[in-house]
């Protein structure tokens, strides 16, 4: 089951007790159906506010580079750390090709300047036991011409 359908039926029936107990002369149906809409008017803003932070950001971007990761780190979790810095648009955390398991490094790509905050507060931080190396990524063209 959906966990937004469980919370909008738990609301519901919470909703429809409640203003059973306040208005007792009001049929039971109107009461469910008064809950039911009052939950999904509550779910519908809190959808609505939690939608407006997953759009991307659309200024100048900066991508970096993030090493000495935990293993067992979900980009949620980098994204989360990341994120109060300035908006993320991405977060990618490198696995092995054979084993499918993490390296311990990744990409996370956020505004300019947030991204300058991050570097400058989070490296060599200490996170989840691990101390953070933050660098500016540098780009794999860049990296040829050098050669």
């Amino acid at each position: 089951m959906q966990k937004s359908f469980v919370i909008v039926l738990i609301a519901t029936l919470v909703g429809a007790f409640t203003i059973f107990q306040f208005a007792a002369d009001v049929p039971a149906y109107i009461t469910f159906v008064a809950g039911a809409v009052l939950a999904s008017l509550i779910l519908t803003f809190v959808s609505d506010t939690s939608a407006q932070s997953d759009e991307p950001y659309v200024g100048p971007t900066m991508t970096l580079y993030v090493g000495n990761l935990p293993y067992r780190v979900h980009e949620g979790e980098v994204k989360e750390l990341f994120g109060e810095y300035g908006p993320v648009n991405s977060v990618r955390l490198v696995r092995d090709r054979k084993t499918g398991r993490r390296k311990g490094f990744g990409f996370v790509e956020m505004s300019e300047s947030g991204a300058q905050k991050a570097m400058t507060k989070l490296n060599d931080f200490s996170f989840q036991e691990r101390t953070l190396k933050v660098r500016e990524a540098k780009s794999q063209e860049n990296e040829a011409s050098e050669s």
